[in-house]
């Protein structure tokens, strides 16, 4: 079982590697392309956006085709886009080829941790399913570390000349989808998608290996087999509402939110323009984002261990605490952060009509990042400001990195700790079999969708609002979240599917 649960779950380490590895080419395809900040948010959420749409209809499929023939397309789908990001020649044609990726992100997000929960022991499950979310984590940190170790190996190639880096790094994740789709070529169909299709023994033969005879036989003893009528869509949704499934219905769609609008994709897809603005060069903001890859992986492997021994609510309590503080602290390192270009500052610069031009700052400073904008603004041309604002805020600011690094690092070990795999985990567990698959994909697109906004929204809060006030407001959507959590959301550690079928779904 647990091999099978690998290869599944290695569309989880393609989506954390797809929508990771753009953090590292954003500068330089904004270069290429001479993108703005809006165009840089479109670029990273395009991903999530068709990725929304594609998990619902991917719960649709699976329920129609098998959970293994979507996953199959899912990873043909990232290995499309990988080829046609690599190949882009514009910012309309990698959009396209991301928006391509998408579609396999949304389908591999719903179907592999349903069909993990669906062939895995009661008593593993948690476990099990959590896998999923390992291989995220781990395909985050593949994707920082390899931007990292291709910007070293391919520092000094011409953009015009060969293949520039940022098309390897966005090429080489061919290689773990290809080895994906060759790879569920050997694992077996849901056992429960199977009885559903009037599958018994084929269905008992392949649960009984994973879970046991016992348990398969009182598992499948439990689902009637189900013959595909017309309007049995329509038959879903309507159960979908009924009255019996909206308390937990509510609860999966709140963490579905909760899990995004805390700002976990601001930080990992913006990891290294967050370093930027923290001080660090572009070199050592790849690395910094290296190591919060680093403890992703080592939280969510806590977290693996732990999830169904400590169970799922007092994971998800631990981790929006540790999330709330996270994010006062950097909200408060960025408020007492300043700005001004010192005369040794000024002397880095190459250019010397910049410098020049600059000068009458060198004495002056500021409180914030919005007045020494504008101070900037004031004495450079609208095109010399574009061309050198990064260069200029990272030589500007005086900031306590040390706690800005040390903020995000427990921000991400408290998210990897809770909302990062309990949430996949409630998904596969809190709803009853005819409608799991419907129900799960409708809160992935509500997670997703969510997912969408902070990514596209986050360069232009970033310019706006300034970091401390935006890291405040996903502060306090985590408080409210930790709030709400202690009063609404149960606890699923160990009970069988079916089991937890006929208490929280008992119809008044």
């Amino acid at each position: 079982m647990l091999r099978i649960a690998f290869i599944v779950a290695l569309g989880g380490f393609l989506m954390g590697f797809d929508a990771s590895v753009i953090s590292g080419v954003l500068g330089p395809v904004g270069s290429r392309f001479g993108l703005t900040e809006f165009e840089l948010g479109w670029l990273v959420a395009c991903l999530a956006l068709t990725s929304s749409f594609a998990m619902l209809g991917a719960g649709v499929f699976s329920d129609a085709f098998g959970r293994r023939r979507t996953l199959q397309i899912a990873a043909a789908l990232y290995l499309l886009s990988a080829v046609a990001s690599a190949l882009a020649p514009s910012y309309s044609a990698l959009v396209l080829a991301r928006m391509l990726g998408g579609l396999g992100v949304g389908a591999a997000l719903i179907v592999a941790p349903l069909y993990i929960a669906e062939l895995a022991p009661a008593k593993d499950r948690g476990r099990l399913v959590s896998i999923n979310q390992l291989n995220i984590v781990v395909g985050i940190s593949a994707a920082f570390f390899s931007n990292f170790v291709l910007a070293q190996l391919l520092a000094d190639a011409p953009e015009d000349v060969g293949i520039p880096p940022w098309r390897w790094m966005l090429g080489v994740e061919a290689l773990p989808a290809l080895a994906y789709l060759l790879g569920l070529g050997a694992v077996p169909e849901s056992p429960r998608w199977l009885k559903l299709r009037g599958e018994g023994d084929k269905a008992f033969a392949i649960l009984s290996a994973t879970a046991g005879e016992a348990e398969a036989r009182a598992a499948l003893e439990q689902i009637s087999p189900a013959e595909p009528q017309p309007g049995a869509l329509r038959v879903m949704l309507r159960r979908l509402v009924d009255p019996a499934l909206r308390p937990v219905l509510f609860v999966a769609l709140g963490v579905a939110v909760l899990q995004q609008i805390t700002g976990i994709n601001a930080v990992f897809f913006y990891a290294p323009m967050i370093f930027e603005k923290a001080g660090a060069g572009v070199d050592s903001a790849l690395l910094q984002a290296v190591l919060i890859g680093l403890v992703n992986l080592l939280f969510t492997l806590v977290a693996l261990r732990t999830i169904d021994r400590l169970g799922r609510r007092p994971l998800l309590l631990l981790g929006l605490g540790g999330i709330t503080l996270a994010m006062a602290l950097l909200s408060f390192a960025f408020n007492q952060a300043d700005y001004g270009l010192s005369a040794v500052a000024l002397a880095t610069l190459e250019d010397p009509s910049l410098e020049r031009a600059l000068a009458g700052l060198g004495q002056q400073r500021f409180s914030d990042e919005a007045a020494f904008r504008g101070a900037l603004a004031a004495v450079l041309s609208p095109e010399a400001l574009a061309q050198n604002e990064k260069t200029l805020m990272g030589l500007a600011i005086q900031i306590d990195a040390v706690t800005v690094l040390a903020a995000i690092m427990l921000f991400v070990a408290s998210f990897a700790l809770s909302l990062g795999p309990v949430m996949w985990v409630l998904f596969s567990e809190l709803f009853p079999l005819p409608v799991r698959a419907l129900a799960a994909a409708t809160a992935g697109l509500v997670n997703s969708l969510v997912s969408f906004l902070v990514q596209l929204l986050f360069p232009w809060a970033l310019a706006a609002l300034g970091p401390a006030q935006t890291f405040g407001l996903f502060g306090t959507f985590a408080l409210l979240g930790l709030l709400w959590v202690g009063r609404a959301v149960p606890e699923t550690r160990g009970r069988p599917l079916e089991a937890m079928e006929g208490t929280l779904f008992r119809s008044p």
